[in-house]
């Protein structure tokens, strides 16, 4: 038994590999597959492009500086003495009219002295009055020496009289000459003296002045150094203020930025031909206020590599509203804009322009690869100089393979051209 049911598995085990072969020969024609169709070509690569228009274009460049007074003033006490008056309301940062008066030194002294100078050239007019009255007896008392003389003279050479007799006659002329130089001399002096009274009057009149502290211009008072009934030396500061006529900003320019900007003006144009604008910029809104280029600083920073380029705002004061338009004051930190009158021309993103290079799509809808140039950049926009023409479609998406002669699919980017010129005209943001 155990025998017979080893031949059976045996014959098992060898009919069922046999029986699996027949069957994959007879099926042999329906199991084959059929040889692998040719690959099929590569859809297009779909890119954003912007077709190139003229734009109207505002060449402008922003640099950043802090406001600073156009005038600065300090008050230096010029004479000596006591603090007896200051304004009502003087005090840091209160506004003060021209011709106000600011603060008055005590005056008493200046005066005084002043009377002593007037009582003393009254005393020279009195001792002229005298010399000139002495002057008159000694001019007649040397008439009569000298006839006197010219008579003894006479009589010497008639032989009346003896030299003796001459040589006093003589003695008494020399006399009388010489009382009469001493009173003209005395005259002169007093002259003199005089003349240095009316300098020491017109000194102290002068000082006088100079007790009274007056405002020179409209100014907001800085600080204030001195207080009523303090003694105050010459030269000594007693408050400081600003005008608030106009502020200057004094901002950085990158150099290369400004040179384009100048040559866009046309020939002979200068950086003092563009137009100024200062921004604050605020939560919800920018403060803007009008400017005027003054002057260009004559150095330029080792660091940045930029210039100063100082403008100016008038009547800031008179410009600020509330809640719109804050007074400009010292060491605030704001944008300055310069621009040039607004002009047509092609523009596009500067990422867009790699290494001076840029991709467009070709009439036949591949890639292809231009060179092309940049006369100035916008923050993010780029003002075209060669190498692009209007109505070409530029690729401002990056695409992972980019490939000269390669099909894509131009998809317009309508918000990002609308983005673009609205930053180059300088009614939108991004710069």
């Amino acid at each position: 038994m155990t025998s017979l049911l080893t031949w059976a598995l045996r014959g098992v085990a060898l009919s069922v590999p046999i029986a699996l072969g027949a069957l994959s020969i007879g099926y042999s024609d329906l199991l084959a597959q059929a040889p692998a169709p040719n690959e099929r070509q590569r859809p297009p690569t779909p890119v954003r492009v912007l077709k190139l228009t003229q734009t109207q274009v505002v060449p402008r460049v922003t640099g950043h500086g802090s406001v600073a007074p156009a005038r600065d003033w300090r008050a230096v006490a010029r004479i000596d003495g006591e603090v007896v008056e200051t304004a009502a309301n003087l005090a840091d940062g209160t506004i003060m009219a021209q011709g106000s008066m600011l603060m008055r030194i005590d005056d008493t002294d200046l005066r005084l002295s002043l009377a002593q100078i007037d009582a003393q050239r009254r005393a020279l007019v009195i001792r002229d009055d005298t010399l000139n009255a002495s002057l008159e007896i000694a001019q007649s008392d040397l008439d009569l020496s000298t006839a006197e003389r010219s008579r003894q003279a006479e009589l010497a050479t008639q032989g009346v009289a003896t030299q003796t007799t001459l040589d006093q006659a003589r003695r008494a002329e020399l006399a009388a000459r010489a009382k009469l130089t001493e009173i003209r001399n005395q005259l002169t002096l007093n002259a003199a003296e005089r003349e240095v009274l009316d300098a020491q009057r017109a000194i102290a009149a002068r000082s006088l002045d100079f007790t009274t502290l007056r405002a020179p211009f409209d100014l907001r008072i800085a600080s204030v150094s001195a207080e009523l009934g303090q003694v105050v030396s010459r030269g000594q500061v007693l408050l400081t203020g600003e005008g608030t006529e106009a502020v200057e900003i004094a901002a950085q320019f990158p150099m290369g930025r400004l040179g384009p900007l100048v040559r866009s003006l046309g020939a002979g144009a200068t950086v003092l031909d563009l137009a100024a604008q200062v921004r604050l910029p605020a939560p919800g809104h920018d403060a803007t206020w009008d400017a005027q280029v003054m002057r260009v600083s004559d150095a330029i920073d080792a660091r940045t590599q930029s210039t100063g380029i100082v403008v100016r705002v008038d009547n800031p004061l008179d410009q600020a509203q509330a809640g719109r338009r804050p007074p400009l004051r010292r060491n605030t930190f704001v944008e300055v804009e310069l621009s040039a009158p607004p002009r047509m021309a092609l523009i596009a993103p500067a990422d867009a322009l790699r290494g001076g290079q840029a991709y467009v799509v070709a009439d036949d809808g591949t890639l292809e690869r231009r060179e092309i140039s940049v006369a100035y950049a916008i923050g993010p926009v780029a003002v075209i100089a060669d190498g692009l023409a209007e109505g070409d479609r530029l690729v401002v998406s990056d695409p992972v393979i980019a490939m000269p002669g390669m099909a894509v699919k131009p998809m317009p980017d309508k918000a990002l051209k609308a983005r673009i010129t609205a930053i180059a005209a300088g009614t939108g943001t991004g710069e």
